[in-house]
């Protein structure tokens, strides 16, 4: 089946993520529509969605929906909702996958959600992917980005894995063209688990402690406790027989070192 690059952008999740990544997109010249609700919503339709970030602040007016069922039909859906909302969210996805070609990436945290879509969908229309940035949503339809990272790490999660196929080249080349920092990849498994062995061991840590990074990877004991979570993830990827590289306890411990002390779990590192 040939694939069509995607020009139309559904964003499932337009909290600080989706949003972002929608604003980005539709500043670009893409047709965006968000899925949203509550006073976001309405901001979204009255005001337009803004983004404040250190590159420059800037704000997009593109049409915002409640109900799924009322999204035009897309090429790509961005879904990046919470995982905890995914029993809601994922039956969703059949009404805004619509046409035979589109496709949905998910670019949830953690490792389940791939599998929780290709359920729903089919594992044709599913990529997965890791994205790194660091923004919240200030108010309704405001979204603040803190530092400069807007990184998208993606690729197929099913069937031929052996190179970049030829719609996650075509998607990257989008994301490019709006200023988004794209890598595509054959096997998305291997940045998946790859955030996944960082994040849980760090989320849990600062998360359990009340405390940033900073004093917990300074203290030996927690430090020890962090490396060893962090390489039994490793394991536990290899026995699921994702191909990792070599080395990424390390390299997570060399960032570890690198990253400011008062970073804590709701900023998401590029590793």
């Amino acid at each position: 089946m040939d694939y069509t690059p995607p020009v139309r952008f559904s964003i499932v999740g337009s909290g600080a993520v989706g949003g972002y990544y929608g604003a980005k997109l539709a500043r670009a010249g893409h047709p965006v529509t968000f899925l949203a609700r509550g006073a976001h919503l309405q901001a979204i339709r009255a005001h337009g969605l803004c983004v404040k970030t250190p590159l420059g602040d800037f704000s997009v007016h593109a049409r915002a929906e409640e109900r799924a069922e009322a999204l035009p039909a897309c090429d790509l859906a961005i879904f990046a909702v919470k995982t905890y909302s995914n029993p809601v969210a994922v039956p969703l996805l059949s009404a805004v996958i619509r046409d035979e070609g589109a496709v949905v990436l998910t670019l949830q945290n953690g490792v389940d959600s791939v599998d929780e879509v290709a359920q729903a969908l089919g594992c044709e229309h599913v990529l997965g992917g890791a994205t790194y940035i660091a923004a919240a949503v200030t108010e309704p339809g405001v979204i603040e980005q803190t530092g400069t990272h807007r990184r998208i790490v993606f690729g197929e999660v099913f069937g031929d894995r052996s190179r970049v196929s030829d719609r996650v080249q075509a998607i990257s080349e989008a994301f490019e063209s709006a200023d988004i920092a794209s890598d595509p990849v054959s096997d998305a498994t291997v940045p998946i688990w790859e955030k996944f062995c960082y994040l849980v061991p760090f989320a849990a840590f600062t998360g359990a402690s009340r405390l940033p990074i900073g004093p917990l990877w300074a203290d030996p004991f927690t430090r020890r406790q962090m490396n060893a979570a962090i390489v039994e993830l490793e394991a536990l990827a290899r026995a699921e027989g994702v191909p990792l590289e070599a080395g990424l306890a390390d390299r997570v411990a060399r960032y570890m070192n690198e990253i400011p002390p008062s970073t804590r779990s709701s900023l998401l590192i590029d590793l």
